[in-house]
């Protein structure tokens, strides 16, 4: 699977076959796909908590507040994605410049676990809805969790979707 089709077949997973598990193999490609990412001074500011069985549960339920994620439980993996303190330059370069490259670099990582997540034959869903304090708690941790990936394979009538995206024209602007 090239790249576009990769990218033609990603979706955020709502129905996740909570039977089925996610085979080591699988979840070790994503993982090292994801510290592959690239980041600013290669600096890495972030750590990614693998989550199964019963702490995956709790972290999932640490998303739904307000009724939100209802399908994170189904999930049989979960990542959690949590800030890191940046090295010495990348943190000089986010003063010098005011820009918040942590943000930037986790966003990175992201689309590499997702992608490979995909090429993997895999589903998931970013959830930014989330109780930061409760998953520290959950998975010990010290760094805000900025993101949690849901992982497994999705059942067999979650169908690929039409993607609802801008014309190129509204997104690009050519200048020379």
């Amino acid at each position: 699977m090239n790249f576009t089709e990769i990218a033609n077949n990603r979706q955020s997973c709502r129905a996740y076959n909570s039977e089925r598990e996610v085979e080591q193999e699988k979840l070790n490609a994503i993982l090292e796909s994801a510290r592959l990412s690239p980041s600013a001074c290669n600096g890495q500011p972030y750590h990614i908590t693998v989550c199964k069985g019963e702490s995956a549960e709790k972290v999932a339920k640490a998303t739904q507040g307000l009724g939100m994620n209802k399908f994170a439980t189904q999930a049989p993996v979960v990542l959690v994605i949590s800030e890191m303190p940046y090295v010495k330059s990348a943190a000089l370069g986010a003063k010098v410049k005011h820009n918040d490259y942590r943000s930037i670099d986790i966003g990175i990582l992201s689309a590499y676990i997702t992608a490979e997540a995909t090429a993997q034959g895999l589903s998931t869903c970013i959830l930014g809805w989330l109780d930061d304090p409760k998953i520290r708690e959950i998975c010990d941790l010290s760094g805000q969790v900025r993101l949690v990936i849901t992982l497994g394979y999705a059942k067999d009538d979650d169908k690929l979707r039409d993607k609802k995206r801008k014309d190129m024209d509204e997104l690009v602007s050519f200048i020379e």
